[in-house]
């Protein structure tokens, strides 16, 4: 079980990422791809992921295990900011650290501190092992986290909402409360289902709230006690990641394709610039569809100064809802014929 102990000044300095990190979905998403497990909302994401990959894994793999610890310095805080941040972060760990994290992998994969010779390259610093290492990373978020950055963005965005109005109508304990139910909020402690039994003090630094598209199952934190802490925790998952459009839905059909799109860019609540973005149409069109969809009783508006947010009303659930279930059963039937294993 992991324990999170928080103070009043924790408390206070709670606070949900403003967007998906994009160095955490690369990495969890690299346990997801060795997995059989959620065929309904990865099982096409893995056959996809698996005919783009042709490039090298195995340095990936020795450093990013099926279960247990990978190094911190894999996913720096820089990751929230986009992809090159975030290399460039990893890029500049320092000797020691690397080398520290590195043993710590040997020793939870072999009861030794020895670096497998795989890895001593990377351990020793030298700048070429770091060009392969950010090549690697580069290659494999380009097959298998790029083609979907617009879902898992929507996805995070519309958990990232729900968490807000948490926020707004109890505070930050009602916040933690409504996170995941392997999550459990027990003040002044934050209980979770973890592979390991383990304390986190927060110490009065506070708590980012990180919510991921690929994290599965139970959270994620940082191995190291005097990093920034930040618990990484799954999103509630819809319809799976797509590169098509949504068209072919029996929603999309009832409502227009746009209409459909603008409707499962709601989700939990966003504002038009949000829904434009997650739609991928202009703020115009969102502000259109918005409308006709206010219209029919389908979301509510509420203006906040010179920002709306919209939110799905109980008549706009129930049909994105029963829309859901048919897109869910013939993603499960699909991937369940398709599904292959993955080697490195």
């Amino acid at each position: 079980m992991l324990r999170i102990h928080f103070t009043g000044n924790d408390l206070a300095g709670v606070r949900t990422a403003a967007r998906p990190d994009v160095l955490w979905e690369t990495i969890l998403s690299f346990h997801r791809l060795r997995d059989r497990r959620g065929p309904v909302v990865y099982g096409e994401w893995r056959s996809e992921t698996r005919m783009r990959l042709g490039g090298e894994t195995r340095l990936l793999a020795a450093l990013v295990p099926s279960r247990g610890y990978f190094p911190d310095f894999l996913t720096p805080a820089e990751g929230v900011h986009g992809l090159d941040e975030g290399l460039q972060a990893i890029r500049a760990t320092d000797a020691g650290r690397l080398r520290g994290e590195l043993s710590l992998l040997a020793a939870d994969r072999s009861g030794a501190r020895t670096v497998p010779h795989s890895l001593r390259a990377l351990a020793d610093g030298g700048a070429e092992p770091f060009d392969r290492l950010v090549g690697v990373l580069r290659s494999y978020h380009r097959a298998a986290v790029e083609p979907y950055w617009p879902h898992i963005r929507a996805r995070v965005e519309a958990d990232r909402a729900r968490r807000g109005r948490a926020l707004l109508d109890g505070g930050a304990e009602e916040l933690l409360a409504s996170l995941p139910p392997m999550l459990r909020w027990r003040a002044p402690v934050l209980e979770a289902d973890y592979p390991v039994d383990r304390d986190v003090h927060l110490d009065g630094r506070g708590l980012l709230l990180q919510p991921s598209y690929f994290c599965r199952g139970t959270p994620v934190v940082l191995r190291d006690p005097g990093l920034p802490p930040v618990l990484v925790y799954p999103v509630t998952h819809g319809e799976a990641p797509t590169v098509r459009s949504p068209g072919g839905s029996s929603l999309a059909k009832l409502v227009g394709q746009t209409r459909s799109a603008v409707l499962h860019a709601i989700g939990d609540g966003g504002t038009t610039s949000e829904l434009a973005r997650r739609a991928g149409v202009s703020l115009a069109s969102a502000s259109q569809h918005a409308g006709v969809l206010r219209e029919a009783g389908l979301i509510a508006t509420l203006r906040n100064g010179n920002a709306v947010l919209h939110t799905l009303t109980p008549l706009g659930a129930a049909l994105l809802g029963g829309a859901q279930r048919t897109v869910d059963l013939r993603c499960y039937a699909g991937n369940y014929a398709r599904n292959g294993p993955f080697t490195s």
